[in-house]
């Protein structure tokens, strides 16, 4: 038993200018914003946009002082963005009186986490998803720099993998309304795919198949944080619980027991005990101790109790030993919350 076929599989990424992404990276800024001011907010911030509107919701319970809409708005900007934003606001915000009263380290919610990690990569991740991540952020680096003046911010990437071989690369790209397909198609295999993938030879390499790519962002398509979970994950080549993570503060185990699983399964690989290791855990709200943690190598077989022996899966252990309570949330709101330098859980500890 494998934990996923790697034979043949396809995974996507997006730009950080894709709708979906300019809603978890505010709702994330804002998250980031709330713990910079008050490290034990309490925050649950969705956004979405649409056609030159943008909704921010959610509940907060936080001593920060925030300027959602300012935040929201230069995120936007800085993205790249010029069209008008019309941004209402709608957020609760609690008493961190009442807050402190709910507070005993029970999980927030019910659900299931899962963590993945191979020896493939540097990352630790499968070529595929590391491959389409390095793809769209070559497409923000070339437009951000001036290298390819006429790129939009909107974008995406995809690539399928048979035995190990790339065999299609696809990447679709925003650019201004002055610009051919052929120029597009030329600059992008030259100066985005080829430097990614070397040679493209024996590869089908399709770009803006549809033929014209201009419209893009809010004006093309609606925005939803929070619907981006398998490009914030594996790519879909392992389970996922179905919970998201932009937006949500650490205490909510969607997102902390996910990274705790990663930080579990990277250490396992890193450690020499699995070439794949696959681990999960679930939760009943309330309650202080997992429902269940659970792991697997590569070939089946059970890592539980290494697992369990040597990370703790308590809401505010992970919160604990991952130092969660910080500012540094916006930088996983886009190319995925996995396999980049710096993030606590990323770290390779002795076991």
């Amino acid at each position: 038993m494998h934990i996923h076929d790697r034979q043949t599989y396809t995974v996507e990424s997006v730009t950080n200018g894709h709708p979906d992404k300019i809603c978890d990276q505010i709702s994330d800024a804002i998250l980031d914003e709330c713990l910079r001011q008050d490290p034990m907010s309490r925050v649950a911030v969705e956004t979405f946009g649409s056609h030159g509107h943008l909704v921010i919701g959610g509940e907060v319970t936080t001593l920060a002082k925030v300027e959602y809409a300012k935040i929201a708005r230069k995120l936007y900007r800085d993205i790249g963005n010029s069209a008008a934003l019309k941004i209402d606001v709608y957020i609760v915000e609690q008493s961190p009186d009442i807050a402190q009263g709910v507070n005993t380290g029970g999980a927030g919610d019910q659900g299931i986490m899962y963590g993945f990690a191979t020896s493939e990569t540097a990352e630790y991740l499968p070529t595929g998803v590391v491959l389409v991540h390095t793809l769209a952020r070559h497409l923000q680096a070339a437009r951000e720099k001036g290298e390819i003046a006429w790129l939009r911010p909107d974008g995406k990437t995809q690539v399928t993998i048979h035995e190990g071989k790339i065999t299609t690369v696809l990447v679709s790209t925003q650019h201004d309304k002055k610009i051919g397909h052929d120029e597009v198609e030329e600059t992008v295999k030259k100066k985005i795919i080829a430097p990614v993938i070397g040679s493209l030879k024996g590869i089908e390499v399709l770009v803006n198949p549809t033929g014209s790519f201009v419209q893009g962002g809010f004006d093309a398509d609606t925005g939803l944080t929070g619907r981006k979970i398998m490009v914030d994950t594996y790519g879909g080549l392992i389970c996922h619980g179905g919970g998201a993570f932009s937006g949500k503060d650490l205490t909510k185990v969607d997102r902390s027991a996910a990274y705790m699983c990663r930080f579990a399964a990277k250490n396992i690989v890193a450690n020499g005990y699995a070439k794949d290791c696959l681990v999960s855990v679930s939760y009943a709200i309330g309650h202080v101790e997992p429902l269940m943690v659970h792991a697997i190598d590569e070939k089946g077989r059970s890592l539980a109790s290494l697992v369990k022996k040597h990370f703790d899966f308590r809401p505010l252990a992970i919160i604990e030993r991952l130092n969660l309570r910080r500012p540094i949330y916006l930088q996983t709101a886009a190319y995925g919350h996995f396999g980049k330098k710096g993030l606590p859980w990323e770290e390779v500890v002795k076991m």
